[in-house]
């Protein structure tokens, strides 16, 4: 699940990343007592994202809806390094890894439920994570995927040729959108600072980590996908 961007970036390690290292430097912190740095009454701030993009698997869309249906197996393994735990029927507590620096860090944890499919159409929403309280931020992630399933064009089966295997028949895509808001608590050196550079910079950095995180996913799914089900995959697809 990769979100387009004309940027370029790895995510071979764990989600580690600086949510703060943008924002502020120790300049900014001068002045600013241990207290000035806690939460303070400001609004919280919105950052707010779309992104949209597809992930081939090379067979009909009845074996790939079987597939997705069996999350259980597949999400968990799937999501690693991020950690999940089972919630219901359908959800997922997952957490996404540590950002932070200057005495502001936070590991965000997220519930997400993987609704079944509804006349073809998935939705993965936000949902509460048992007793849990989100420390200064809430998310709110709502996903549309679509598999849309069609005959292998030039480009594939030349692809298949190339490293001598069989072509397959169909090939699905699974087209997904993806609304994202997060909004966060800045103590109170971090408000301080100029909206537009707090605002431009929390909109990258998601932007960022959305990239990353449905980079790694994407690739890990297909993988899976066509390994668990015994799918012919070209190696071009693994780099």
């Amino acid at each position: 699940m990769q979100a387009n961007s004309t940027e370029s970036s790895s995510f071979d390690t764990p989600p580690v990343l600086s949510a703060t290292s943008g924002l502020v430097n120790s300049a900014a912190l001068e002045g600013y007592t241990h207290d000035e740095r806690s939460y303070g009454e400001q609004e919280p701030t919105c950052f707010h994202g779309s992104f949209q993009s597809c992930m081939e698997m090379y067979t009909d869309a009845v074996t790939v809806a079987e597939y997705l249906n069996s999350h259980r197996i597949w999400f968990p393994r799937c999501a690693q390094p991020m950690s999940s735990e089972p919630i219901g029927e359908n959800g997922y507590a997952l957490t996404i890894g540590k950002f932070g620096s200057f005495g502001y860090e936070v590991e965000p944890k997220i519930g997400l439920d993987l609704l079944p499919a509804d006349h073809g159409v998935y939705r993965i929403q936000t949902i509460p994570v048992p007793n849990y309280n989100p420390p200064g931020y809430e998310v709110d992630f709502h996903a549309v995927l679509q598999l849309v399933e069609s005959t292998v064009n030039a480009a594939a089966l030349n692809n298949f040729k190339k490293y001598g295997m069989q072509p397959p028949e169909r090939i699905t895509r699974v087209e997904w959108d993806l609304d994202l808001k997060v909004m966060v608590q800045f103590p109170r050196f971090i408000a301080a600072l100029p909206k537009s550079l707090v605002q431009s910079t929390g909109d990258k950095l998601l932007n960022q980590i959305v990239r990353q995180v449905s980079r790694r996913l994407t690739h890990k799914v297909q993988e899976d996908f066509h390994s668990s089900m015994n799918v012919a995959f070209p190696r071009k697809q693994r780099r």
